[in-house]
Order: structure tokens, then C-alpha cells, then sequence
């Protein structure tokens, strides 16, 4: 069974009189640990496939299926409490909260779980070791490089074990070496955890590191294909953190209308 599954998706902006269509009855399914980009250029609907498949965006018809919930059904309230039980963001611009230290920044999600701060403080040091940081988990973003920085952003969408991690234009601030290294690192740790990883990227480059490539056009799905990844199945491990509830939680009772 998929874990997503985009059914007949169709997102339609308005701006004054004018119609723009984003996505186009657009069909999809992705498969638990699989590795998905999304590849397309400026205005090819990308972004705006991963906002509804994220529930940060509501289609304006189809359904988006995430583990069986239709979240597209769900109400503003239930969404937020699906994203933060089931979902990871990795941002183009890192999105760290800046009075914070790498530490806070990566143990937020598990805050947020009504974790202990004893257990997240030691799950986000095992993250920031995992992602290489060890030496800068005391230091705030201004601080750190921007390759450090989305290294950060890498171990706080991983920690709480995530069904999915969607990752927008992950590397579109980084240079070439940098770039290597954050891919890498990310795709190890979907690996690890056989977490979904979803890419949105207009980088060709950025698209060889996932085990499929979806390439979108004008809104449209114009290619669909397995791809092998540059990062193979068997590589080394990063060290593991102790496994957290994998049950996809059913949403709240009520507010199933669209708001």
C-alpha cells in the first residue's frame, strides 16, 4: 500500500479575474522509505504539490490520502496535529528559530510531543551527531555557516521519526561542496529510518540523489521514472536513535469539513 497517494488533484489560484491553474488533476502514490523528487522549473506547480501533499495548502479538488487519513478532509486544527505526529520540514532557508541554540532548534519538534526536555536534550545531541555538529550544538544560528545551519535543519525534521520528510529546495542556498554534503546526510538518514523522503528541487542534480524522479510541467505530471539513487540502500549507517512510535495516529473526532 502507498503511504501517499494524490488522487485527482487540481489547485486553481485567483488573481482578480484571472484563473491560474497550479496543478492539473494531477495522480500520484509514493511508497513508505521511498525517496521521491519532484523536478520542475520555476511556475511548474512544484511547490505548490508539495504545500497540499504537506497539508499546508488545500486542493481545490482531489483527495491526498497519507497513510489512509484523507487530509484533505481535515480541519485547520486536525491538520497541525497530523503534521507535527507525522511530518518533517527541511526549508530552502533553514527556518531556525535564532535566539535558540542548535540544541533547542533541533528539539523542538519533540517539545511540542510533550516530551521531557531530559529525553529531547538527548535526542537532539544524537541528531547533531549524527549530522556532524557536535561541536556546535551551543551555538545559535548566526553562529553557524548556512551548510551548518541546514544540518540543524536536517537532525530537527529527522528526530521525532517522521513518516515523511518533505524537503523544499533543501540545498538552493548552498555551493557545490556544501550541497554534496547536506544531500547526503539526508538521504542517509531516510535510509536509516526508512522514512519517505519527498525532494522538490529544479536542480537535474539534486534529482539523482532520489530512487524516483516525478517531473512536473505547466502543473502536469510529464515523467514518472525510477531513478538509481546516487546514496545505495546498503551504505554505512548513521548512528540510530531508539525507535519511536511508528503507528500513524487517526485524527481528532469531528471537523472533517472543509473550513
Amino acid at each position: 500500500m502507498s503511504l501517499v497517494e494524490v488522487k485527482n488533484v487540481r489547485k486553481i489560484y485567483r488573481v482578480g479575474k484571472e484563473k491560474i491553474v497550479a496543478l492539473n488533476h494531477v495522480t500520484l502514490n509514493i511508497e513508505q522509505g521511498e525517496i521521491c523528487c519532484i523536478l520542475g522549473t520555476s511556475g511548474s506547480g512544484k511547490s505548490t504539490l508539495l504545500n497540499v501533499m504537506a497539508g499546508l495548502e488545500r486542493p481545490t479538488k482531489g483527495d491526498i490520502f497519507i497513510g489512509g487519513i484523507n487530509i484533505a478532509k481535515l480541519s485547520e486544527k486536525q491538520l497541525a496535529l497530523f503534521r507535527q505526529k507525522n511530518v518533517g520540514f527541511v526549508f530552502q532557508s533553514y527556518n531556525l528559530m535564532p535566539t535558540q541554540t542548535a540544541i533547542e532548534n533541533v528539539a523542538m519538534p519533540l517539545m511540542f510531543r510533550g516530551i521531557s526536555k531530559k529525553i529531547r536534550t538527548k535526542e537532539a545531541v544524537k541528531m547533531l551527531k549524527a549530522v556532524q555538529l557536535q561541536k556546535r550544538m551551543h551555538h545559535k544560528p548566526t553562529q553557524m555557516s548556512g551548510g551548518q545551519q541546514q544540518r540543524v535543519g536536517i537532525a530537527r525534521a529527522f528526530v521525532a521519526k517522521p513518516k515523511i520528510v518533505f524537503a523544499d529546495e533543501p540545498t538552493g542556498n548552498l555551493d557545490t561542496h556544501t550541497t554534496k554534503d547536506v544531500m547526503e546526510i539526508m538521504v542517509k538518514m531516510a535510509r536509516q529510518y526508512h522514512e519517505t523522503l519527498i525532494i522538490v528541487t529544479h536542480d537535474p542534480e539534486i534529482a539523482e540523489y532520489a530512487d524516483r524522479i516525478v517531473t512536473l510541467i505547466d502543473g502536469d505530471v510529464r515523467s514518472d521514472q525510477k531513478n538509481v539513487s546516487l546514496i545505495p540502500k546498503d551504505e554505512e549507517e548513521i548512528p540510530q536513535s531508539p525507535p519511536q512510535p511508528s503507528e500513524m495516529p487517526t485524527p481528532e473526532a469531528g471537523g472533517n469539513e472543509h473550513e
